[in-house]
């Protein structure tokens, strides 16, 4: 589904990512875990081209380097940034059509499939976004990029901030997503949420990967945990 290979990314002179590498197949939850600073959200940002890349990114074989965001989205990848980015004036329901690539064509996630996934958005379906709790303007940030089709999501610590049973709903809806057919790459600061939900995890340290294993790996490997995870 998704192959990066030797993937570059600078901030002015700075070398942010240097020869990062990694896969994401279908129907996959793949963690991208690591300190603060290492490069994580850089990664996804240069995937999607909000930050110019240098290497390859194949997206179902094709290559997206050059491409600009609109056009990657298009393509059927999806983003979902830690900020969140909600339109704070519009309310859920509008919130939720400007996902849509098209008015005109059903995607494979409909307003009921949404709702099914977090009902408490039905019932605020008429509510500004901006009143909404952080949780649920996370939650509503996931649905809005599923109403744009996409066959794989990228999100950027989605429970950062949240209160431990607002946690576990968004924990348990990237398990859902995936359920149904759509791969998923994660940046994640909560080890536990990672192991629980991945399929396989990389660590990143120092712009580069240092780690690749299953959850199983992960768990028995305390000197990485240690060395490029703990504080």
């Amino acid at each position: 589904m998704l192959r990066v290979r030797d993937l570059h990314a600078f901030y002015g002179k700075s070398h942010i990512l240097q020869g990062v590498s990694f896969d994401v197949g279908p129907g996959e939850i793949v963690s991208l875990l690591g300190r603060n600073g290492v490069g994580r959200t850089t990664t996804i940002k240069a995937i999607m081209g909000d930050v110019p890349p240098r290497g390859s990114i194949l997206f179902r074989s094709e290559e997206i380097v050059g491409l600009r965001p609109h056009e990657i989205a298009r393509r059927g990848l999806g983003y979902v940034p830690e900020n969140r980015d909600i339109f704070p004036g519009l309310t859920v329901r509008e919130n939720l059509i400007l996902g849509m690539k098209s008015t005109k064509r059903q995607g494979r996630w409909s307003f009921d499939d949404v709702f099914a996934l977090f009902p408490l958005l039905r019932e605020r379906v008429d509510t500004p976004g901006g009143v909404l709790s952080g949780g649920e303007q996370q939650m509503l940030t996931i649905c809005r990029t599923l109403m744009g089709d996409p066959d794989l999501i990228m999100v950027d610590e989605p429970t950062e901030g949240l209160a431990p049973k607002m946690v576990e709903l968004v924990a348990g809806l990237l398990e859902l997503i995936a359920r149904r057919g759509i791969s998923i790459l994660l940046v994640e600061q909560k080890l536990t949420i990672a192991l629980r939900v991945s399929s396989r995890l990389y660590v990143m340290g120092h712009g580069r990967i240092v780690f690749e294993g299953t959850p199983e790996h992960l768990r028995a490997n305390a000197a990485v945990r240690r060395e490029w995870l703990e504080v």
